[in-house]
C-alpha cells in the first residue's frame, strides 16, 4: 500500500486488508509511507499491534512508483497485490487474485474500478467515471465482463514477472501503472480483468480537485508516449483534438467566418453528446445528478485534453522528458 497523508481513509482501507479471508500466515502487508504529516503513520502503528505480518516502510522520494518498488523489493511472497489508500477491497480480494494468477492465464489480474463518493459531487463523479462517455475505452471503469485488457485497476502480479521487466519506472509521477502494464504486454504478458475481484474507491469530492487530477493525467500521458509511442490509442487522442479544435477555431474565428462555424459545430456536437450521456447516466443512477453531470464530463475531457496539450507544448519547447 503506497500512502501519503491518508489519515482520513487509512483505518478503513487498511482494515479491509487486515480482514482478508486469505490465510494470515501466508499474507504479508507492507504500508509504504511517503512522509505523511498527518496521523497516517500513527494510525498504521496502532493497527500493527498484534499484527506481526503488517510492516510500515518509508518512501523518501514520496512518489507512488518509488513506494511500489520499495514494497516489491521488500516483499517475501510470490504474489504482489497493490492496494491504494483510498480503496476498500472485498474480503476475498486477495483470494480471487491468487486464484486467477494460479490458473496461469494472465500475468496481471485486476477488477472493476467502482467509485463511492462521499459528497454530492463525489457521488456524481462516481456515476460519470462508470460511463463509457466519461472515461472512453478504459474498460475496468464500466464493464463487468471477464476479458483480457491493456490495463486494470491496481493489479496483482507475480513478483518474478515484475522483476523481469524492471519494476515501476520512477520517472513517472503519474500513469506509472499503465506504463508498467504496457511493458508487461510488450514482453508477452497478459492482463486479465475479472468482475470476481471487487473493491470500491473514493473519487475526488469537488470539481476543482477533479480538474487538477485529470490535467495531471493528460500531462503525464505525453511522457508515456515519449517512451512508448506505439502505446497511443484512439481514445487518448479525442480530448486533445477537441481542445485543439476549439482553440484554433476560436483564434481563426476572429478573422474568418468559416472558422467560427467550425468551432460552433464542434462545440455543439460535444454539447449534444454530453447532454445525451448525462441523461443516460442520470437515468440509471438518479436524476438528482443530472444538473452536475455535464460539468463533470466537461471537466474530465477538457482538463485531460488541456493537460495533454500543455505537456506536448512544454516538451517541444524545453526538450525535456515530460512534466517535473
Amino acid at each position: 500500500m503506497p500512502v501519503l497523508n491518508e489519515a482520513g481513509f487509512i483505518a478503513e482501507s487498511l482494515g479491509a486488508v487486515l480482514a482478508q479471508d486469505y490465510p494470515a500466515n501466508r499474507l504479508e502487508i507492507l504500508v509504504v509511507d511517503g512522509g505523511s504529516t498527518d496521523d497516517t503513520r500513527a494510525i498504521v502503528q496502532q493497527l500493527m499491534a498484534g499484527q506481526p505480518h503488517l510492516r510500515l516502510l518509508d518512501n523518501p522520494r514520496r512518489i507512488q512508483a518509488a513506494a511500489l518498488n520499495i514494497g516489491i523489493r521488500a516483499a517475501q511472497g510470490e504474489i504482489i497485490v497493490r492496494v491504494d489508500g483510498h480503496t476498500i477491497i472485498a474480503p476475498d480480494y486477495v483470494c480471487q487474485c491468487a486464484r486467477l494468477l494460479a490458473e496461469g492465464r494472465a500475468d496481471n489480474v485486476g477488477g472493476m474500478m467502482r467509485a463511492r463518493g462521499e459528497t454530492y459531487v463525489g457521488q456524481a463523479v462516481a456515476v460519470a467515471t462508470q460511463s463509457p462517455f466519461g472515461i472512453g475505452g478504459s474498460k475496468f471503469h464500466y464493464t463487468d465482463q471477464e476479458q483480457f485488457v491493456d490495463t486494470v485497476y491496481l493489479g496483482a502480479y507475480r513478483r518474478d514477472a515484475l522483476l523481469a521487466i524492471g519494476l515501476y519506472d520512477e520517472q513517472f509521477h503519474i500513469n506509472e501503472d499503465y506504463e508498467l502494464n504496457y511493458r508487461l504486454r510488450q514482453s508477452g504478458g497478459k492482463i486479465l480483468l475479472s468482475p470476481a475481484i471487487q473493491s470500491v474507491y473514493t473519487p475526488r469530492a469537488s470539481l476543482g480537485a477533479l480538474w487538477r487530477q485529470y490535467f495531471k493525467y493528460g500531462r503525464w500521458k505525453v511522457r508515456t508516449l515519449q517512451k512508448h509511442p506505439a502505446s497511443l490509442q484512439w481514445r487518448q487522442v479525442i480530448s486533445p483534438l477537441f481542445v485543439s479544435l476549439l482553440a484554433v477555431s476560436g483564434i481563426l474565428g476572429m478573422f474568418f467566418t468559416a472558422a467560427r462555424r467550425v468551432g460552433a459545430a464542434v462545440a455543439g456536437c460535444y454539447l449534444l453528446a454530453n447532454i445525451i450521456a448525462s441523461t443516460i447516466a442520470a437515468g440509471r443512477a438518479g436524476w438528482r445528478y443530472g444538473p452536475v453531470l455535464p460539468l463533470i464530463f466537461a471537466s474530465i475531457h477538457l482538463a485531460w485534453g488541456l493537460g495533454f496539450v500543455a505537456g506536448s507544448v512544454r516538451t517541444l519547447l524545453t526538450r525535456k522528458p515530460g512534466p517535473q
